[in-house]
């Protein structure tokens, strides 16, 4: 039986999804972010499937989402996007030393996951935290810039008032993004599904990133799942399957 406690660390609220005979032992622990514009309650579903293999689940609520909604978003397009993003990123390592320091990570057996704008997160962490064992996105894409490129394209096609260096303002950016160091993956087990027909997350961006480097050293671990003709959207089967994943390299 698993048990869900709702709970605030480092200011942060959060879920935490464990199973309940082993609630207070030193497991395997996976951060899973939710996506753009839901809560930690909406990943509740995929966090079960991974708790279920005796991993303790956290599910934060990101910056500007469920309980840490402060007011509307920018009206700058996307600006709003990249500062939660940017936060998922800044608190993402004193979640994992509380959790560290009260000795409940076992054997230093590390995973993060999401969908869309949590596989986004996930796989910028990737790029710059080795201490992460396992990965899986969902939805998300490695390629941060030309993420940032299509999003500020959409904004010059309709007019969309922007401040001309929002491009600059979001060169943060550039240091996140894993398609511009894939060697930093160094060999770790990264799981993919994206469906052909995202119309928010193009799947051509992930895919070409698995097919460019699935065949190095630092890419074997790689494993690209691609839903024909599905859009935006997660199923049971998926999430299962990448819980099945992370159990198998985090246990």
């Amino acid at each position: 039986m698993l048990t869900i406690r709702k709970r605030t660390i480092i200011g942060i609220p959060l879920l935490e999804v464990v199973p309940e005979d082993v609630q207070n032992d030193p497991l395997p622990l996976v951060i899973y972010y939710h996506g753009w514009q839901t809560s930690k309650e909406l990943a509740l579903t995929p966090a079960r499937k991974i708790a279920g293999h005796n991993i303790r689940v956290i599910l934060p609520d990101a910056m500007y989402h469920g309980e840490r909604q402060c007011g509307p978003i920018s009206s700058i397009p996307s600006f709003t996007f990249w500062s939660t993003l940017q936060y998922n990123l800044l608190e993402f390592e004193s979640l994992v030393n509380y959790f560290d320091k009260n000795g409940m990570i076992a054997d230093g057996k590390l995973g993060a996951g999401g969908y869309s704008m949590g596989g986004i997160t996930t796989a910028a962490l990737l790029k710059n935290h080795p201490e992460i064992t396992a990965g899986v996105i969902l939805m998300g894409t490695p390629k941060l810039t030309a993420f940032r490129r299509l999003l500020i394209s959409y904004i010059t096609e309709h007019a969309v008032y922007a401040p001309k260096e929002l491009e600059q303002l979001l060169g943060w950016l550039d240091f996140f993004d894993l398609s511009q160091a894939p060697e930093a993956l160094t060999g770790r087990p990264l799981y993919f599904w994206h469906g052909t027909n995202d119309e928010k997350v193009p799947y051509a961006d992930a895919f070409d990133f698995y097919q460019s480097y699935k065949d190095h050293w630092f890419g074997q671990n790689m494993v690209f799942h691609t839903g024909d003709g599905k859009r935006h959207l997660i199923t049971p089967d998926i999430m299962a399957e990448s819980a099945h994943f992370l159990a198998e390299h985090l246990s």
